[in-house]
């Protein structure tokens, strides 16, 4: 990510951005004249407060030509207004901003009634009206941006300055000093789904409050009066495009305005695919709306952007991982999904009739070894490597287990969505985790007892939680050679066995838990 300090030079405020070197322009008679049309748009009797954007400087309220990390150049909406201070004390609302010259909105008068006789009148730039001696800002937790790399809803989503404007011979002049922090998100990806998605929407969600009405200090800093929310959404119409494998602008810029501080940000940048996604039947479905999550910390000061940069590409399950109980091989093994002649089905309840049975020739079929009772441990290379029984009760137990049901991922050639996230290993440590005994004290090796948590937390990991838990997708199973519900249901193999069946770890939208299976492919791999 990169900041780049907002110092605004202006009589106003702005809505646009571009490299930021203003010179100095002739104007010809016709533009004179047109601009002194435009002036006669002032009221009779107003005083004039003129703003300028001044040569190298970096101020903005609104992008039009914002480049990652660097400056850019500000222009005056139609739509500004200001707010001064009178002779009497009381906040007076400007008219619009006027453009006294063509092409060029990088100048504009605003013109007040009331009285101005002091040498310097105090300025603010803000989206509430000044009612009352405390001015406030409201910093939106829902904004919207219609096209990539356009910042024109900064003024109405929470931008806000103050400014001392010192008279000049035919009014006043003033630098508007920006108090809001600013986000520019420019994501990208080279994977083939997200390519062809759109970016439909950005959700920004902090530790902290970062949006809601504040009260703007006489220095301009902003403390939260009332409304907080620790999440801000940023809408984009009907989505921007990610076709790009690096960072471009004007593919999917998205801006956001939030408040100043240091912040623990999990930013869920929401895709719409219509291609890659199949439903429960294995046809086509009409869309599927999911997420990529990052976490960033950020020391957002007041006046500066900050460029965030993010890889895209979900996380892709090969599908190689389905195994029956400590078989040698995995379920479709020398015929995978992505093989030269492959066995594997890829989408729900597609089958194939050259499943493992017994006797298997390619040592795919299930150990035949486990005895009707007792302790039994895996005795392939892979199988011992995964948790056992007890521990597998731990991570349901004692793993704050969280559903997620837009994380996106993919396999075998299809995008998906949901999981569970669960705490790892050393984190669970201080709720006494052991391999020799389970939550309650006995040993699941053995006695092969079953566990259920119904007690999901409802939240995903945030920023400050990030490293302590790891993703588990429901990769779905299959069954006599049948793909069964992948999407609705994960079944995760331990290294324990009995009675003829292996011990797993289950997970769905509602329930994290421990059973046994037999005769069916799980996925096998080691936990965090």
């Amino acid at each position: 990510m990169k900041r780049t300090t907002i110092g605004s030079v202006m009589q106003g405020l702005c809505y646009g951005f571009a490299a930021l070197l203003f010179a100095a322009s002739c104007a010809n008679d016709d533009t004179v004249q047109e601009g002194k049309q435009k002036e006669n748009n002032i009221p009779a009797g107003a005083t004039v407060f003129t703003g300028t954007s001044q040569p190298g400087t970096t101020t903005r309220t609104a992008i039009l030509n914002h480049t990652k990390g660097s400056g850019a150049s500000v222009n005056w909406s139609s739509s500004d207004k200001i707010w001064v201070k009178d002779d009497a004390g009381t906040w007076q609302q400007s008219g619009a901003a006027v453009f006294p010259f063509t092409n060029n909105s990088s100048f504009a008068k605003f013109g007040l009634s009331g009285t101005y006789t002091g040498t310097s009148h105090d300025i603010l730039y803000t989206n509430k009206a000044v009612t009352g001696s405390q001015p406030q800002v409201e910093i939106k937790a829902t904004q919207t941006q219609s096209t990539p790399n356009n910042f024109d809803h900064a003024g109405e989503s929470g931008d806000c300055g103050i400014a001392t404007a010192s008279k000049v011979s035919n009014g006043y002049a003033f630098t508007l000093n920006h108090k809001a922090a600013y986000l520019c998100f420019i994501p990208r990806s080279s994977n083939p789904y997200v390519n062809r998605s759109k970016l439909i929407k950005i959700e920004i969600i902090s530790e902290d409050d970062i949006a809601g009405t504040y009260n703007i200090a006489a220095d301009g800093t902003l403390s939260l009066a009332s409304g907080g929310s620790k999440t801000i959404t940023v809408t984009t119409g009907s989505g921007f495009a990610i076709d790009n494998s690096t960072e471009d602008m004007s593919k999917n810029a998205t801006y956001a305005v939030i408040a100043p501080g240091t912040h623990a940000f999990l930013i869920r940048y929401w895709l719409r695919n219509t291609t890659d996604y199949v439903d429960n039947f294995g046809m086509p479905a009409h869309r599927l709306e999911g997420t990529v999550s990052k976490y960033v910390v950020l020391n957002c000061a007041a006046g500066s952007i900050y460029d965030i940069t993010a890889n895209l590409d979900p996380h892709d399950y090969g599908g190689h991982n389905y195994y029956m109980w400590d078989a040698v091989n995995n379920y479709w093994f020398g015929h995978e999904w992505d093989s030269a002649t492959p066995w594997q089905p890829t989408v729900y309840a597609q089958n194939n009739p050259n499943y493992p049975q017994a006797g298997d020739l390619l040592q795919r079929y299930e150990n035949t070894s486990i005895p009707a009772s007792g302790r039994y441990d895996a005795v392939t290379p892979l199988f011992k490597t995964l948790p056992n029984a007890n521990e597998m009760a731990w991570y349901a137990m004692k793993g704050d287990p969280r559903y997620d049901a837009n994380e996106l991922w993919s396999s075998m050639g299809h995008l998906y969505k949901s999981g569970t996230w669960i705490k790892k290993k050393q984190y669970i440590m201080a709720a006494g985790y052991s391999t020799e005994h389970a939550p309650d004290g006995s040993d699941y090796r053995v006695s092969f007892q079953t566990v259920t948590n119904n007690s999901l937390n409802p939240n995903i990991p945030s920023a400050s939680e990030e490293n302590q838990f790891f993703f588990l997708p429901l990769l779905g199973g299959y069954r006599n050679g049948t793909l069964d519900i992948i999407r609705w249901f994960g079944g995760y193999w331990s290294s324990s066995a009995s009675q003829g069946k292996g011990y797993r770890l289950h997970l769905n939208g509602n329930s994290v838990g421990t059973d046994v299976d037999g005769g069916d492919a799980n996925i096998a791999r080691p936990f965090e």
